[in-house]
């Protein structure tokens, strides 16, 4: 199962649709998404009409095939991690959800809260792994081992900035719930203000 959204969420983007520095993250983090999402899409139909060319150039002319299979494979890898943060965004990621029904709201928000805490930390770690093995490969000068000899970096950056994406997107929704209780907070603490005021100004008249 997929995970809906929940009203922390939608309520929580409210609180930071102003000019704050999360608000402002946010805002670009959804462009950047949407951008990928569209160049994702584009690398998926250019990875289907490379692989259509293999088989048709292999059945119809014999031709040799060295390049089509990893240039493939290239696109959809970066297809696959750049748009992770988006469909993140989107709480599109397969996630098991036996305890969703006997759980309340709140629970579920704070079982939400969790599961993005120990995903970041993983994520984090995975990106970190990723960008040290694309500076191996950009330094040492990595390739793979077919003819074509593509220079591995390619694969692991693409991996390496789709995880760290990620990973802002991760953040992002651990900051907005904190962020809208803390708003509330605030909100609370003002309108006792302004009520102890009034209060006051009663009694001196």
């Amino acid at each position: 199962m997929m995970h809906g959204p929940l009203g922390d969420q939608d309520g929580g983007t409210a609180v930071v649709t102003g000019s704050g520095p999360v608000a402002v993250l946010k805002r670009a983090l959804a462009l950047c998404n949407n951008v990928i999402v569209i160049l994702a899409g584009m690398a998926l139909i250019a990875a289907c009409l490379i692989l259509s060319y293999s088989v048709l150039g292999r059945a119809l002319f014999h031709s040799p095939n060295y390049w089509q299979d990893e240039a493939a494979v290239f696109l959809l890898v970066g297809a696959t991690f750049m748009t992770a943060a988006y469909v993140q965004s989107e709480r599109g990621h397969v996630a098991i959800e036996a305890f969703v029904g006997l759980l309340s709201p709140r629970a579920n928000r704070v079982r939400l809260w969790l599961v993005d805490a120990a995903s970041v930390l993983f994520c984090t770690f995975f990106a970190w792994k990723s960008w040290t093995l694309a500076h191996e490969a950009w330094v040492d000068g990595q390739v793979s081992n077919s003819m074509w000899s593509p220079p591995l970096a390619i694969p692991y950056v693409l991996m390496a900035t789709g995880m760290t994406l990620l990973c802002v997107q991760i953040l992002l929704q651990l900051i907005i719930p904190l962020a809208k209780a803390l708003s509330r907070e605030v909100d609370a603490g003002s309108r006792q203000e302004n009520a102890s005021n009034q209060e006051s100004n009663a009694v001196r008249r």
